[in-house]
């Protein structure tokens, strides 16, 4: 428990095999708009144990609070200080908290996003996580003006516009529109990411009416000068299809970051 007056607290998940070395760390924070969901709905302890076992690696699924009862910046101050509590107070066994990556889908890859540019601000807050990359699955972002995906892409499966739009009302602060900062992370000075993990994957799915605004997050990493940006694309998935383990895009999913945190775990990026 990091702050029971926020019911602010991480669930771990170790693999079951054991490792000859220390274990690079998955800090996942969970999707559901920012007002659904929590780190011990079925789905995501589904999803963390597969990614634990498949990667390997010690995932922490972050729990933090919902809108509208807590609006931003409330879930980005859960995110970071459950960082923090990380850094500070918890002792691992076979754990290398020098390569964390930060991770989480759709409304969590915004908030991981927004940890990982706090993270970057506050590197001296960190004494001993060091960030080495960021896994933004199907990341939640917004803005006034819809994309040609978002006006397409009418009646697919899982999420809609006026689902979305719903959600960014009851988490935007009073009085915002979807283009603050928060949702349109592209109107953000670039320099907001001089810091930021340079290895970062972003996932994209071809039945997803949010994958225009992904790909425009990853070109806006790739123009920011980061290298090691990539862009996984999953031409028949919806949106969270993750979360539905009999798809045969999970198990690619899962491959696909295990690979890429083989390929960066050996070097940690401040």
């Amino acid at each position: 428990m990091v702050d029971p007056s926020r019911n602010l607290w991480l669930r771990l998940y170790r693999p079951w095999t054991s490792a000859a070395t220390p274990l690079p760390v998955i800090i996942y924070f969970h999707g559901g708009g920012f007002c659904t969901m929590g780190a011990d709905s079925r789905f995501y302890d589904i999803f963390c144990r597969s990614l634990a076992s498949e990667t390997p690696a010690v995932v922490v699924s972050v729990n933090y609070r919902l809108a509208p009862e807590h609006r931003c910046p409330s879930q980005y101050e859960d995110g970071f200080d459950a960082v923090k509590f990380l850094d500070a107070v918890i002792n691992l066994d076979g754990v290398d908290l020098g390569r964390c990556f930060l991770a989480g889908d759709s409304a969590g890859g915004n908030l991981a996003h927004h940890v990982a540019v706090r993270a970057a601000e506050s590197e001296a807050a960190l004494k001993r996580v060091k960030i080495t990359g960021l896994i933004s699955i199907q990341p939640f972002f917004g803005g006034e003006e819809r994309t040609e995906s978002e006006m397409r892409m009418v009646g697919v499966p899982v999420i809609n516009m006026e689902a979305t739009d719903w959600a960014w009302r009851s988490f935007l602060p009073e009085g915002s529109d979807r283009n603050h900062p928060a949702a349109n992370v592209l109107r953000l000075d670039v320099s907001k990411v001089v810091g930021f993990p340079a290895a970062t994957m972003v996932v994209v799915g071809g039945f997803d009416p949010l994958q225009d605004r992904q790909r425009s997050y990853h070109e806006w990493l790739v123009e920011s000068g980061k290298e090691g940006v990539e862009l996984l694309e999953y031409p028949n998935a919806v949106h969270a299809f993750y979360l539905m383990p009999d798809l045969p895009e999970t198990p690619m999913l899962l491959a696909d970051i295990r690979d890429f945190i083989q390929r960066h775990a050996a070097r940690p990026f401040n």
